[in-house]
């Protein structure tokens, strides 16, 4: 998730109900994952909602707020099973310190995958191009979306910002106006917000929208297709 600029970085790591970490932001008094479990948050909304509901084998993905890192691992792990193609590109606008990264404990849920490769996905550069494997492309992108200019189209976009009520200028008509701009005709948004304001924003800027079924804790969320 993007954080607001800032002088207090007292951030801390605080366990969720599925075993694994998030971090609580105190300026905000909001968490970068959900305390239900910040596992099973990203697992449902943004891997099995998004990533895997998407038909095409190869994809490009923009993730709103890279923020912990687990969104990328979790599509890095689900991209190895279903043997697809993706570029991913990450934006955010601050970068979390690497006592905080380091001491995440997501590597004991993704025993698939190299233990050490969290940790180096957080220190690989800002706006350059890492193979994370031969198939999966990652760029980490240090800038404000509402100065993004895209170079590809998006088949998938992982909506992650904090929420509605404590970051609101990150849930404008204009960003998800940019948003969809940036999209293949086709392509699919999901965000675990499911409030009304933001899925009439959401339709007005030409998206399609659905609430499904949320993650635990949540009794719904947002799917957003952009128009053809």
């Amino acid at each position: 998730m993007i954080r607001k600029k800032s002088e207090n970085r007292k951030l801390r790591i605080i366990l969720t109900e599925d075993g694994s970490h998030t971090i609580f932001y105190p300026e905000i008094n909001d968490h970068y994952h959900s305390i239900h479990g910040a596992f099973s948050e990203s697992l449902h909304v943004f891997i099995r909602s998004g990533f895997s509901y998407h038909p095409s084998a190869d994809v490009s993905i923009l993730e709103v707020g890279f923020g912990t890192g687990l969104n990328v691992l979790l599509t890095l792990k689900q991209a190895l099973e279903e043997k697809r193609q993706v570029i991913y590109h990450a934006i955010d606008k601050f970068v979390l310190p690497a006592d905080i990264t380091d001491s995440l404990n997501y590597n004991q849920f993704l025993k698939t995958i190299n233990p050490g490769l969290f940790n180096a996905i957080h220190r690989l550069s800002w706006d350059t191009d890492h193979e994370l494997s031969g198939f999966f492309l990652l760029r980490k992108i240090l800038a404000d979306i509402n100065k993004l200019e895209p170079t590809i189209g998006y088949d998938i976009v992982y909506f992650d910002a904090f929420g509605p009520d404590k970051q609101p200028e990150m849930w404008t008509e204009d960003i998800f106006r940019k948003i969809y701009t940036a999209m293949n005709p086709g392509g699919l948004l999901v965000t675990y917000s499911s409030k009304g304001d933001v899925k009439r924003r959401f339709q007005k800027c030409g998206f399609i929208v659905e609430k499904i079924s949320g993650p635990p804790g949540k009794r719904e969320m947002l799917r957003c297709i952009r128009q053809t």
